[in-house]
């Protein structure tokens, strides 16, 4: 018997469209969301499940922003050949993205028993929401918002890229979160921020998936919730990253922080009495 059925993929499905790219913790409202349900969080199998159906976000993060990264893409590979294309900002920006996704991958492998055992904890994701909202607010306050996405380095690539090691290392904190808040450090404007956010997280979320599938599939999650659970996070994805653009154009990120704050205390409270364990 599948370890997630059909109806709950969707559910699934639906909370990771609309957490993957929001500064909430996509990991830590699966998490909940499945220890509401009554799915064992800890499940190798569930652990497998929750990483591939991000695939399903990330391919709306390459249809939303296609022309971007054909453009990008399209740099770089003429960059091998045309000395004028390498002094493109599109050329070295695709160059910074890759070098600042080997800090979390080399992170990942080296700390994935304990990823994927102790710091999958709930309270450590109840934690982690409360923790990284201070860490948010700071950022945002700090921030003075004045440099645009053309204004981006290899550095603020690099530390922005590493901020991801947070989020993998204390589900709750937040891959969105953690970059954003550095980028927001950096000075980068709100939107400038939530861009490079997501240009760092393609590679970072689809190595992820991919690697994760085998044990979703040869541990207990059929070839059918996967499937559903993905494409129906693609489609929820797709609404809630054009939301989000246009909602940091105008906003700051304090009603992220708040509500992250009331999810971290409700889970807290849920775990303190059993309702969950």
């Amino acid at each position: 018997m599948s370890a997630i059925n059909v109806g709950q993929a969707v559910i699934l499905g639906v909370v990771e469209g609309v957490t993957e790219f929001l500064p909430v913790s996509s990991t830590g409202h699966l998490k909940l969301t499945e220890g509401l349900m009554g799915i064992p969080v800890d499940d190798k199998s569930v652990v497998g499940f929750s990483a591939v159906i991000q695939v399903g976000a990330i391919a709306a993060v390459l249809l939303y922003f296609f022309k971007d990264i054909v453009r990008i893409v399209s740099a770089w590979f003429r960059g091998f050949t045309d000395r004028e294309v390498r002094q493109h900002h599109d050329y070295k920006f695709a160059w910074w993205v890759i070098f600042a996704t080997l800090p979390i991958v080399v992170v990942g492998l080296a700390a994935k028993p304990f990823i994927d055992g102790p710091l999958g904890s709930l309270w450590v994701v109840a934690g982690s929401l409360i923790v990284g909202s201070g860490a948010m607010w700071a950022a945002d306050q700090m921030g003075r918002h004045k440099r645009g996405e053309d204004d981006t380095s290899f550095k603020d690539a690099m530390l922005v890229g590493s901020s991801q090691i947070l989020a993998l290392l204390f589900p709750g904190f937040s891959r969105s979160g953690a970059t954003m808040s550095t980028a927001l450090v950096l000075d980068l404007d709100r939107v400038a921020a939530t861009r490079l956010s997501f240009f760092l997280g393609i590679p970072a979320l689809t190595g992820a998936g991919l690697y994760e599938l085998k044990d979703a599939l040869g541990a207990g999650v059929g070839a059918t919730p996967l499937v559903v659970g993905t494409v129906v996070s693609f489609v929820v994805a797709y609404a809630s990253i054009a939301w989000l653009l246009k909602f940091v154009a105008r906003h700051s990120f304090n009603a992220f922080v708040i509500y992250r704050i009331i999810v971290g205390v409700l889970l807290l409270g849920l775990l303190s009495t059993g309702v969950i364990g």
